[in-house]
């Protein structure tokens, strides 16, 4: 089996797709919907998202300095897909999709009430790369839905059906296939079986 050479290009996929809702003072919030997004640090708490600055929403969020990352769910596909693609030049994006506000205690900027999970953010630094600038930014907050939530108060990621985007299309994601540590874990286990094998031989 062989291998082609392609020119650079962005091939890091999946990536999350993810509504990014944004205000300025004394006007309608508006929506983006944002490929380029991720986990930058741990503590503190920092992400980056990447936007072209002929957005509408690249002002919004500059002036601004803050947006919320809010999470999208297959039931949120058709939403996150048109607020891609539809300017809020043009539209109001939280009427049209039916999508309602939640006001936060941690920035100005409402979150979507429809999404599972939302992480408010202040941009730190902006930076500009080429087609995109990078806004980085500190994670201030964040609000779950209690309806996912056990019994045991614990926040269950996976049963909120989210989806991903992998060059130009949208997917849910699939089936477990293990969790952080797995392998190292099963390698212990079949060392203590072959330290205890070692013991009853004897």
């Amino acid at each position: 089996m062989g291998k082609q050479s392609w020119k650079a290009g962005n091939m890091l996929y999946p990536v999350p797709a993810v509504m990014i809702s944004c205000k300025r003072e004394n006007e309608n919030p508006n929506i983006i919907t944002v490929a380029w997004a991720g986990t930058i640090c741990t503590n503190p708490a920092m992400v980056s998202i990447s936007i072209r600055p002929e957005r509408y929403s690249y002002d919004i969020i500059r002036e601004s300095g803050e947006f919320v990352i809010n999470l999208a769910t297959e039931k949120l596909t058709y939403a996150l897909d048109w607020c891609g693609v539809k300017s809020g030049r043009d539209y109001n994006k939280f009427r049209e999709m039916k999508l309602n506000e939640y006001n936060s205690e941690f920035i100005m900027t409402p979150a979507i009430c429809e999404s599972p999970v939302n992480i408010y953010c202040k941009v730190e630094k902006l930076v500009p790369l080429g087609s995109h600038d990078m806004f980085i930014s500190r994670v201030m907050g964040v609000t779950v839905d209690e309806a996912y939530l056990d019994e045991k108060g614990r926040f269950n990621l996976e049963s909120c059906g989210l989806i991903t985007y992998s060059h130009g299309e949208y997917f849910s994601l699939g089936n477990k296939l293990g969790k952080f540590g797995y392998s190292v874990k099963k390698k212990i286990k079949a060392g203590k079986k072959s330290k205890k094998k070692n013991r009853e031989e004897r």
